[in-house]
């Protein structure tokens, strides 16, 4: 028998039992179409951190001041103030492939604009600072190296700050903001950004000269809160990370076997960590959209045994005609293959249409890959094929005899 005339034998022989055909491949479109949505999800959720870890820039390696404990309480990475301005020069100084060096200090204060205030974090960084985040201005202009130098009483803002401090039809380039009762004034509105890989909101900040965040907000005493490093390619990325490590551990004069005062962590570290929750959670999706799966081939299995048993006599009747038993066999596994792989397809476009539906609703972002498409697809068809086997082998199996005297 060939494949073709199995498989025309098949559709005649679902079509016969159209509703019981139909409630059974159920399972599978449920099955194939929630393992796509699911998956979907997942991939979408992992594409949108990635998202967001490609917004701190390329080839970035971020160096964090260590924790110190007050009363057994660790204050957490950065409160050490173990990093300096020279610091950050002696890296941009002394490391090759190094393209762009920020110092960074923070605050989180009262920011007053007129009769509005609002509270938000300002970032004290340099020019390179911009170069390093790929991060440009909607309005105005970045800072220049001659406000770094002479601590200017400048501040570029985030899109968050600018509205809650102007509103949104008011243009605050130029305008006076106060710090700290420290007038600065405003130079440029960042583009917006959106959320961070650690989900702090990145439009609601405003960057300031380090010198001047130094001099005017903070202290001199206070010592960085972290250096932004750029690489100059992703290859060089490693090697500047592990030469970095050892300049600043010679700087602090930490003897070998000493723990460092400061953490080191490259994009590819945090992308990784980043994505490994999204990762894990694409998983555990796809495995229980897989149950579902599994259920609908225990019932293309029940019901392909019913239906052995009703054509016990059918079965007979060609065996006596010449039909070999790999032939029975071969009809009976193209039937559930077939029913599987109709319920794939409807699956797919169920599938399609839950995740689009489910992204409108909790605008929630998702990403419909042709691996899901083909995972699901196949994953389906070996459903058929498992399930399907059992009752196929015990057609098979039939006595041609006993099968024709079957009432």
């Amino acid at each position: 028998m060939t494949l073709f005339s199995a498989t025309r034998i098949a559709l005649h022989a679902l079509g016969r039992n159209k509703l019981r055909s139909a409630l059974t491949a159920l399972g599978i479109i449920i099955g194939v179409g929630s393992l796509i949505a699911l998956l979907s999800v997942g991939h979408g959720a992992r594409a949108e951190v990635e998202k967001q870890v490609a917004s701190l820039g390329e080839n970035v390696i971020q160096v964090s001041a260590g924790s110190i404990s007050k009363s057994a309480v660790k204050l957490g990475l950065g409160s050490s103030g173990s990093l300096t301005v020279e610091d950050a020069d002696a890296v941009r100084e002394e490391i090759p492939d190094v393209v762009a060096v920020s110092p960074e200090v923070k605050i989180k204060t009262q920011v007053v604009s007129g009769n509005r205030n609002w509270s938000t974090e300002i970032y004290g960084n340099s020019t390179d600072y911009f170069t390093i985040r790929q991060w440009r201005t909607s309005l105005g202009e970045i800072f220049t190296e001659q406000d770094v130098r002479g601590a200017t009483k400048v501040a570029v803002i985030g899109e968050e700050a600018a509205e809650q401090l102007f509103g949104e039809d008011e243009d605050p380039i130029g305008e006076i903001i106060r710090i700290r009762n420290v007038p600065f004034k405003v130079v440029g509105v960042l583009q917006a950004k959106g959320a961070s890989a650690s989900g702090s909101d990145q439009d609601d900040g405003i960057v300031v000269p380090y010198t001047t965040a130094i001099k005017q907000l903070i202290g001199k005493q206070s010592g960085l809160r972290r250096i932004y490093v750029q690489a100059s390619s992703l290859e060089t990325l490693p090697i500047v990370e592990k030469k970095l490590v050892n300049l600043l551990r010679q700087r602090h004069r930490i003897e070998a076997g000493s723990d460092d005062d400061f953490k080191v962590r490259s994009q590819l570290e945090i992308a990784e960590s980043a994505t490994a929750t999204a990762r894990a959670m694409t998983i555990l999706l796809a495995l229980i959209a897989s149950v579902s799966l599994v259920v609908g081939g225990i019932g293309i299995m029940n019901i392909m045994l019913v239906s052995v048993t009703e054509r016990t006599r059918e079965i007979g009747i060609r065996m006596a005609l010449g039909a070999y038993p790999r032939d029975i066999r071969q009809q009976f596994l193209v039937e559930a293959l077939t029913l599987t792989c109709l319920g794939g397809v409807l699956g797919i476009a169920a599938g399609f249409g839950g995740a689009n539906v489910a992204a409108a609703i909790q605008h929630w972002p998702s990403v419909i890959s042709i691996d899901s498409i083909l995972i699901a697809f196949l994953f389906s068809g070996a459903v058929g094929v498992f399930f399907g086997f059992y009752p196929a082998r015990k057609a098979a199996q039939l006595d041609p005899i006993e099968a024709l005297r079957y009432e």
